[in-house]
């Protein structure tokens, strides 16, 4: 795919640019804000993405087989809704093609800087700013900086003993080798998560020999999609009531699914049957059924959709191997049970690491660290203001992540909170806010006290939800995402404490 512009021109290191607002990332989440700033008249902002295109993990996730897991009416703006989507689950191109389109409409390619990794950032108490350092040489001076860095950036990569001694190909799923011709190869994956059920069934009837190595089965239910019919494209384009009731059937499908999830389980029993025909249907071998059984309340792990990967592990030249793997060698893969399976190529689907998102030296008040703030773990306040680092903003920050819904309608609600703050700030004239201590601790007892009863803690698994050092979710929102709209539809300046004034 070809780029919307090249990395920035290296420019002096003694260059300082100035702005009002510096976004990092140009994801969802960052050309959501972006393009909401822009609206609201706060237009002295710049975008800073390390990449040469924008997109985020729509850019970076190009594996056979990449598409959305939401339907596509719901996986985009809700102020620039795309009504010609091909079909009701968005492939990866077709996601990054609307992205770019917004991102050029819009204006906002003009206002990023490409090939700009942002590596420091550091609050500078007597002047009220952030001093911004790129991995490039760059410095630029802001008000306000806004992490949208995006919670799936960095890969997951299992510690294996002998990787690097394996002589093939070698990659993770959302780093893929096209280059590697995968015809009449033997493939080994690792992983069953949700790129590994989208791109072995991609790729399964290319290849000789493929060995899935499996330590937990995860529950799949089918995924209803299919091509939008040009009939639905026309009046989704000239007829706006009909565009937002597609939108809205769908929001409200999904919004009822989060009882399941988090104060109800037994409402899921009516899911966990489903999957459990989908399986009895699709995998008529009984051994391969029993491997491919959850031993988890359904919704503990990420609950996926595909009707293609049951059929594609029964394949004859198919394995299902249960449990991980304990070592790698120049041309084979051994499993935890010590049997050795020959290999060609070895693809990671492991995964991203949810825990350690925003991997930037970012120094707030008093020269702490956000790490030595997380040292115990994630934690902010509606996953937008951590205490101690004033005017600092995050996007899809902790416990903001879904397990029932668009994860788009979580941005937009962060993104307009952040806006409604900015502009009081503006108005009392003050130089920075900052959470409260007390706020944000007040809120993350209420946010612990909620995940309690959940399945994501009661269900019987461990999930990248789960901070390892604690086992805290840190990721998901325990609740509906109309009760995250209404906690951040305004925000309180009691919530924060205020500067002094300019």
């Amino acid at each position: 795919m070809t780029s919307l512009a090249d990395p920035a021109p290296t420019r002096s290191q003694q260059s300082v640019e100035d702005t009002d607002t510096i976004i990092i990332g140009s994801g969802f989440s960052g050309l959501g804000i972006a393009a909401l700033l822009d609206d609201a008249g706060l237009r002295s902002f710049r975008i800073l993405e390390s990449g040469n295109d924008i997109g985020g993990t729509w850019r970076d996730n190009t594996y056979p087989g990449c598409a959305c897991d939401i339907p596509s009416p719901l996986y985009s703006f809700s102020f620039d809704q795309k009504p010609d989507w091909s079909r009701l689950f968005a492939s990866q191109p077709e996601i990054l093609d609307y992205l770019r389109d917004v991102a050029r409409r819009r204006g906002l390619i003009e206002r990023t800087r490409f090939g700009q990794t942002v590596k420091r950032a550091r609050w500078v108490e007597d002047e009220a700013r952030w001093e911004v350092t790129t991995a490039e040489g760059q410095h630029y001076r802001c008000r306000f900086l806004v992490s949208a860095v995006g919670p799936l950036h960095h890969p997951s990569y299992p510690q294996v003993r002998g990787a690097q001694t394996f002589e093939g190909p070698l990659f993770h799923s959302a780093t893929w080798r096209h280059d590697v011709d995968l015809t009449g190869k033997r493939v080994a994956v690792i992983g069953t998560g949700a790129s590994a059920i989208q791109f072995v069934p991609a790729i399964v009837d290319d290849v000789a020999a493929l060995t899935v190595f499996q330590r937990t089965p995860p529950w799949i239910v089918p995924k209803a999609d299919r091509p939008l019919s040009g009939n639905h494209q026309r009046a989704a384009r000239w007829f706006r009531p009909y565009r937002w009731y597609v939108r809205n059937r769908l929001f409200w499908i999904h919004e009822n699914r989060a009882a399941g999830f988090v104060s109800d389980p037994a409402a899921m029993a009516q899911t966990a049957a489903l999957a459990g025909r989908h399986l009895a249907r699709q995998v008529p071998d009984e051994e391969l059924r029993a491997a491919l059984t959850p031993d988890y309340t359904i919704g503990c792990k990420r609950l996926l959709i595909s009707s293609d990967w049951y059929p594609a592990l029964s394949k004859k030249h198919v394995t299902v191997r249960r449990g991980g793997i304990q070592e790698i060698r120049p041309h084979t893969v051994i499993g935890d049970d010590g049997r050795e399976v020959e290999a060609d190529v070895v693809i990671y689907g492991t995964g991203f690491d949810a825990q350690n998102t925003i991997r930037i030296e970012i120094l707030g008040a008093g020269g702490r660290t956000l790490a030595e703030a997380w040292d115990g773990g994630n934690q902010a306040y509606l996953g937008t203001a951590v205490a101690g680092f004033p005017n600092l903003f995050l996007m899809v920050g902790p416990n903001t992540g879904l397990g029932h819904n668009s994860q788009v309608f979580m941005i937009e609600s962060q993104a307009r909170y952040i806006i409604d703050l900015l502009r009081k700030i503006h108005r009392r004239g003050v130089r920075s806010v900052a959470v409260r201590p007390e706020v944000q601790e007040s809120f993350n007892e209420w946010l612990d006290g909620r995940m309690v009863g959940t399945v994501w803690q009661t269900g019987g698994c461990r999930s990248w939800y789960q901070d390892p050092r604690s086992g805290r979710n840190t990721v998901l929102w325990p609740d509906t995402t109309v009760s995250f709209w209404r906690r951040t539809r305004r925000a309180r300046l009691s919530d924060y404490d205020l500067g002094a004034r300019l």
